[in-house]
């Protein structure tokens, strides 16, 4: 969903989930969660600057949370479920298989996340990924 949300009261990111990714911050977990994917790569390849980026992260993802939350709208898929399964088991596809997308979740049960380019792709195209899932969803039941 682009634009501005209808309910401000709804949220489709978490600042605890977004926390929580920091503490794997320094790999840039929160950041591609909160869909910076270019400095989430660059945190990921720098071991978050040098921890000093990933310190300042501390004060700035509140910030970050509002824009995501005003950029992605709630949706029947969950985002907050949706990255805790990429960020633990998307190895094996779990994150694929929640969104229904069945044939790659097996190509990714069965490479490795495609040998982990698949894996950093889905980090880099996740809320994309749930939001445009959500927008099916939400055409298919009008």
């Amino acid at each position: 969903m682009n634009g501005p949300r209808r309910d401000q009261d709804e949220s489709s990111h978490s600042i605890l989930m977004g926390y929580l990714l920091w503490i794997f911050g320094f790999m840039g977990a929160h950041r591609f969660y909160y869909d910076k994917p270019v400095t989430g790569t660059l945190w990921f390849l720098t071991l978050g600057l040098l921890l000093v980026g990933w310190l300042i992260d501390l004060l700035l993802i509140p910030g970050m949370n509002r824009r995501a939350d005003r950029r992605f709208g709630p949706g029947v898929k969950d985002y907050n479920l949706t990255w805790i399964l990429l960020t633990f088991l998307g190895l094996f596809g779990v994150h694929r298989f929640y969104l229904g997308k069945w044939i790659t979740g097996l190509i990714w049960m069965l490479t490795g996340g495609l040998f982990l380019v698949g894996y950093l792709y889905d980090y880099w195209t996740l809320n994309e990924q749930i939001e445009a899932v959500n927008d099916e969803l939400r055409v298919a039941r009008a």
